[in-house]
């Protein structure tokens, strides 16, 4: 599948659902909203459906009050974005289903692609990309709204520009985006220079409480529903503490846990040099790249946070052979 096909697909339907998937973040979000737009440009109906609420450093992002967290009446086509596999879609995912019409577009090398009628998947930085390319090629007027809702995108999962993933692609897209006229110095303060004080709490307990393992190579930190209460904070400012721990020296591998409000633990993986975590994600309900992925276990953390330690541990040893050899 490739974007002749997800062009094919757009061009066939009229009404559409744009599906982000849990704990959005910006490329999920960004790629919904400027598709949506987009669709609206050329004459159809589209809403974006997440079940979790817009984090509120994505809240200035254009469309971002429309998004609905259920789906009724059902559409006439699904379209999956920035989904590694439908049950990132969590509860939204068995009315999807009732979709006659199915497609996904996504950027995750684990992706299944089992989606009824295709999946384009192609490893670039940011799913935002793929939307950019397909935006082009249905000859959509790349306004300054749809433009700011791609740039978040690729900033947001290119880590501004600064990950391994970051191509010369990304920088050629980014620059046709910003002869838009988006506002960069406002986007970059709102995406990575602005922090409500709950999360500055939150960064404090997760740095206070991390625990260290084969000689600092591995960090990992547990985030409970007291610890949120306790910071007043929410699921969304879990958003980015991975990071924290992922740039310590000498740490190769990072993971945060995260309990949820449906009971399930779900995490971050992070790696440095080139431990391939989406190896680890996929035995534990996950996926995602090999530097960058997410898992879903069940509680209690504890018990979550001693399977995951063990394949962390092996992880890390095999990095360290590969890297001696």
């Amino acid at each position: 599948m490739n974007l002749l096909t997800a062009k094919h697909f757009i061009e066939a339907h009229n009404d559409f659902v744009l599906a982000a998937h849990r704990s959005p973040d910006g490329d999920t979000l960004g790629s919904c909203l400027a598709l949506r737009l987009a669709l609206i440009q050329l004459g159809k109906k589209a809403i974006v459906a997440c079940v979790d609420p817009v984090p509120p450093y994505l809240r200035f992002l254009p469309g971002s009050e429309t998004i609905v967290h259920t789906v009724d009446p059902i559409p006439e086509a699904a379209i999956y974005i920035d989904c590694g596999d439908h049950a990132r879609t969590d509860a939204l995912e068995p009315l999807l289903e009732q979709a006659p019409y199915r497609f996904c577009i996504d950027h995750h090398g684990t992706n299944p692609k089992n989606t009824k009628d295709g999946d384009w998947v192609e490893d670039v930085a940011a799913t935002a990309e793929l939307i950019e390319r397909l935006l082009r090629a249905m000859s959509v007027m790349i306004t300054r709204d749809i433009a700011t809702c791609l740039f978040a995108g690729i900033a947001t999962d290119t880590g501004n520009f600064s990950y391994s993933n970051t191509t010369p692609d990304t920088f050629r897209i980014a620059a046709e985006l910003v002869e838009t006229g988006i506002e960069l110095p406002e986007l970059n303060r709102r995406l990575f220079r602005t922090m409500p004080v709950c999360k500055a709490r939150l960064i404090a307990h997760t740095l206070g409480t991390m625990e260290l393992y084969e000689q600092d190579a591995v960090a990992i930190a547990c985030i409970t529903n007291d610890d949120l209460r306790a910071a007043r904070a929410t699921e969304a400012d879990c958003e980015g503490l991975i990071d924290y721990l992922r740039d310590m020296e000498p740490v190769e591998i990072a993971c945060t846990l995260r309990e949820s409000s449906d009971g399930k633990i779900r995490g971050s993986l992070r790696s440095k040099r080139g431990a391939d975590v989406s190896v680890i994600a996929q035995k534990f309900n996950g996926g995602g790249h090999q530097r960058a992925a997410g898992l879903t276990l069940q509680g209690p953390i504890e018990a979550a946070k001693e399977a995951v330690l063990k394949e962390l541990f092996l992880a890390v040893k095999q990095w360290k052979a590969s890297s001696r050899s």
